[in-house]
Formats: C-alpha cells, structure tokens, sequence
C-alpha cells in the first residue's frame, strides 16, 4: 500500500516537474530533486535498476542543474533589442562536433548498462531499461546546458518506457511517462516559439 502511495506521489511532483520544465523556471530543479529520490525507491522495489540509478543520477545532477541555470542568469546577456527578464527561456543548437559527441555517448552508456543488467542482475528488460537509461543521462545532462533537442530525445525515450512500465505492471507510472511524451513535445514547441536562441556553448 505505501508502495502504491508514494508511486502516485512521485507521478505528482513528475507532472509538476515537467510543467516548470517547459517554462523553463529554476524550481523544476528543486522539484526534480524530490521527485527522483522517490522513484529511487519506486525503481527498486520493481527491479527495474537501470532507471533506478538513472533517477540517483536526477538527485545529483538537479544540483547541477540549478547551479548552472543560477549561472547563467547572472552571466548572460539577453539581445540588446529584448526587454525581457531573466525569466526569459532561452536555448541554444549542439554543434555538428557535438551532436555527435552525444550520440555516440548514448551507444556507449547503453551497451555498458545492458551488459552489466545481462550479466549481473535479475532485470526482466535490461536491453529497455540500459537505453532509456542512457539517453535520460545525456538528455538531462543537454537540458542543464539549454539545448533544445534534448526534447527530441525525451519524446523517443518516454514512449519507450510507456511500454517498459506497462510490462511491469507501473500503471500511474505509465500515464506519467505518457504525459511525459505529450508534454515533451508541447516542452519543445514552446520553447521553439518563445524562447531566444543565443547560440552560447557557455549555456
């Protein structure tokens, strides 16, 4: 029962999460942080390890996160013709050099997960959950640093684990991550539309 409770819990502070995300407000960070410290557990208790230690690496990296974007509010300067503030979303395009830098990160997390969840553990699904895992760490690593394809990557990865979470019988977790997609490329649209691209690898 407690299982289940701090399931819909963790659904909650997920949907409110995206939601700052899409706005692009520092508190999704804080959000963030609460939110993977509770699907630590939730990951555990399904055996579905990979995201498990996906969702350590959330803990850690909304630290990050809120570092970084505190950063740049205080370094960046928007266009001198913009008369906005800093809540103001801005985004930047991965170069050529780095958006294959990020592929191939991907391909390398992911083959390194799957055979340590093949080798070592009892996970029913360790080919899903080694990629979901491996891109979920680029994609928020590219979300820290304001780059706008990382929305691509979360629609691709949130369908996937719509069906990942469906074979393990997470239902609330499943309608989070089916959200998750939606509001993904609702994330992208928005800031595609009202954000400023100041093409600042400094981001």
């Amino acid at each position: 029962m407690i299982e289940h409770i701090i399931e819909y819990f963790g659904v909650l502070t997920g949907l409110l999460y995206l939601l700052l995300e899409i706005k692009q407000h520092r508190a999704m960070w804080v959000v963030g942080f609460l939110s993977s410290l509770i699907y630590v557990f939730v990951f555990f208790n399904s055996k579905i390890y990979a995201d498990m230690g996906l969702n350590t690496y959330y803990v850690f990296i909304s630290i990050y996160g809120f570092w970084k974007w505190t950063q740049r509010d205080k370094t960046v300067p928007l266009p001198a013709n913009n008369n906005q503030t800093d809540k103001t979303i801005v985004y930047r395009h991965p170069s050529i050099i780095l958006f294959i830098e990020i592929c191939a990160t991907i391909l390398c997390l992911h083959a390194i997960l799957y055979y340590i969840l093949y080798k070592y553990t009892d996970s029913p699904i360790p080919f899903g959950d080694s990629f979901t895992t491996a891109v979920g760490i680029v994609a928020t690593w590219m979300l820290a640093r304001r780059i706008i394809e990382h929305w691509i990557f979360w629609i691709i990865v949130n369908f996937v684990s719509v069906y990942l979470y469906y074979l393990r019988g997470l239902y609330p977790t499943m309608f989070l991550y089916f959200c998750y997609a939606v509001l993904a490329y609702v994330g992208y649209c928005n800031w595609k539309k009202k954000g400023i691209n100041t093409n600042d690898n400094t981001l």
